[in-house]
């Protein structure tokens, strides 16, 4: 089983929450999280939903070859649906423990949050002739931290 930290450590009080092993694009994290970086709660929150309904798009900075502008958002742009869904779960999860720890959520500032590789599900999808085809799924973690911020 494997053993899962956090990638940074805060002295001072903070929330944090970590989903793990979710079904989601690890490209798409990734962006994600670097766009909600110093993001106000409420802010990143209402961003997120923006992007549910397609609304608001992702800014793409990396993984953005062919990919078109769109309006709202500098550069290259998605909506991706699904890892958003994910992100805001657990962005939840860590204003529960922000809320249960008595940290001020009108304060909160997401300090933190990154999307790494999880575990491979091995899977074949067979083919004509006796082969195989590896038809492999990667998981991905998400790790949030909240912080209080003036």
């Amino acid at each position: 089983m494997p053993h899962h930290e956090y990638s940074v450590q805060l002295s001072e009080p903070c929330a944090k929450a970590y989903g793990r092993e979710l079904r989601i694009s690890r490209k798409h994290a990734e962006e994600i999280c670097r766009a909600i970086k110093g993001m106000r709660l409420e802010e990143c929150k209402r961003f997120l939903e923006g992007v549910i309904k397609k609304k608001v798009p992702v800014p793409f900075r990396r993984h953005n070859k062919k990919l078109p502008h769109r309006r709202g958002c500098r550069g290259a742009g998605r909506y991706p649906v699904k890892a958003a869904k994910e992100i805001l779960k657990v962005i939840k999860n860590a204003e529960a423990n922000a809320s249960y720890k008595g940290l001020k959520p009108e304060k909160l500032r997401v300090v933190h949050a990154c999307a790494k590789k999880g575990l491979v599900i091995r899977n074949f999808m067979p083919r004509a002739f006796a082969r195989a085809t590896p038809w492999n799924q990667e998981l991905t973690n998400v790790e949030v931290v909240l912080q209080e911020k003036d």
